[in-house]
C-alpha cells in the first residue's frame, strides 16, 4: 500500500539517529539543548502620530482603525503614555470618571498645548485620555493615548467631534480659524466667531482653573466664576485687577463639557462682554482707553 514508503523511510532515519552515525558540521548530535527561546509575547500599544475615523473613548483593538491625518477624520492621538505604578494594579482600566484617569490627564493636557504650540482651550478643541479596553488591561496593557480633536461648536453641553483634514500639529502657532477670538452670539445664545473688525459683544481672553469640585458646585456659584474671569480681562486687556472691573466689562464664560469635567479638564473659558456697546476691535493690550470705567 502506498502509506508503507513512507514509515519505511521513517524507520531508516531513527535508525540512523539512534546509532550516532553523525551530524551536521558544528553540532554535537545533541537536540534537547540547542533549540532558541520563543520571543517574548508583544503587548498590542497604540501608534502616535496617526489620526482616527472616531473619537473613541476607549481604546478596543477591535476597533483601531489608524489613518493617514491627510484624510477626513475625527481625532488624532499625539502621544502614548504609560500609567504610573500607582494605577496600574487595579482590576479593570480606569473609567472616564476616576482618579486614576485624571491623574494623567494633566499629562496630554500639557503635551497638547505643545503639539498645537498654544493653549488649545483657546480654540475649538478639547483633548482627552483613552484608556485600553477591559479585555487589553487583563491582558497586561497599561497605556493610555492623548487624543486631540475639534468640536463642531464653542459651547455645547456634550462633545461632538467635527471632520478635519490634516493634523493638528502646530495648529495655533499662527492665527487660525479654530481660535475664539472674538465672537458674537446668535439668538439661541451659542457663539460664533467673527472676524475682530466686524461688529462683535465678545472677545475670547483666556482661562481661569477650576478647582477640584463638581461641575455642580461650579455652577450653583456663578459669581465666582465672573469673579475670576474678571481678573483674566484685566490681564488680558491689561487694566488694574480691582474692585473696578466691574464697572469696566461684563463678562460670561462656558465650563468645559460634563465628559471634559470628568476626565480631570478644569479650565473655565473666560470672555470680556458688552450688551450695550459695539466692538470692532480686539481689546488686547488696549489698556484703559480700551476698557474705561463706566
Amino acid at each position: 500500500m502506498r502509506r508503507w514508503p513512507g514509515v519505511a523511510v521513517s524507520g531508516i532515519l531513527i535508525a540512523a539517529l539512534l546509532t550516532g552515525c553523525g551530524g551536521p558540521a558544528g553540532t554535537d548530535s545533541d537536540l534537547t539543548d540547542d533549540w532558541g527561546g520563543l520571543p517574548p509575547a508583544q503587548q498590542f500599544v497604540p501608534q502616535t502620530g496617526v489620526c482616527h475615523p472616531l473619537a473613541d473613548r476607549v481604546g478596543y483593538l477591535t476597533s483601531y482603525a489608524p489613518m493617514d491625518c491627510g484624510k477626513t477624520h475625527k481625532a488624532e492621538t499625539l502621544y502614548v503614555g504609560q500609567f504610573p505604578a500607582e494605577h496600574a494594579n487595579r482590576p479593570t482600566p480606569p473609567a472616564v470618571d476616576s482618579a486614576a484617569l485624571r491623574a494623567v490627564f494633566p499629562d496630554c493636557d500639557a503635551r497638547a498645548q505643545e503639539f498645537v504650540g498654544a493653549d488649545w482651550r483657546g480654540a475649538r478643541l478639547t483633548v482627552q485620555v483613552v484608556p485600553p479596553s477591559p479585555a487589553g488591561w487583563a491582558g497586561g496593557s497599561r497605556w493610555y493615548r492623548c487624543d486631540i480633536f475639534v468640536l463642531s461648536a464653542i459651547d455645547t453641553a456634550r462633545e461632538y467631534p467635527a471632520d478635519h483634514n490634516g493634523s493638528l500639529r502646530g495648529a495655533l502657532r499662527q492665527p487660525s480659524p479654530l481660535s475664539y477670538g472674538c465672537l458674537d452670539a446668535d439668538r439661541w445664545g451659542s457663539l460664533w466667531p467673527r472676524a475682530c473688525d466686524q461688529t462683535h459683544h465678545f472677545e475670547y481672553v483666556g482661562t481661569w482653573t477650576a478647582p477640584l469640585t463638581s461641575l455642580a458646585v461650579l455652577d450653583d456659584d456663578p459669581g465666582r466664576a465672573h469673579r475670576s474671569c474678571r481678573s483674566v480681562i484685566a490681564r488680558y486687556v491689561g487694566v488694574p485687577d480691582d474692585g473696578m472691573m466691574r464697572y469696566r466689562t461684563g463678562t460670561a464664560y462656558r465650563t468645559p463639557s460634563e465628559e471634559a469635567w470628568a476626565r480631570g479638564d478644569r479650565g473655565v473659558r473666560c470672555f470680556l462682554y458688552f450688551g450695550d456697546r459695539v466692538l470692532t476691535r480686539s481689546l488686547k493690550g488696549g489698556g484703559a482707553a480700551a476698557l474705561p470705567i463706566r
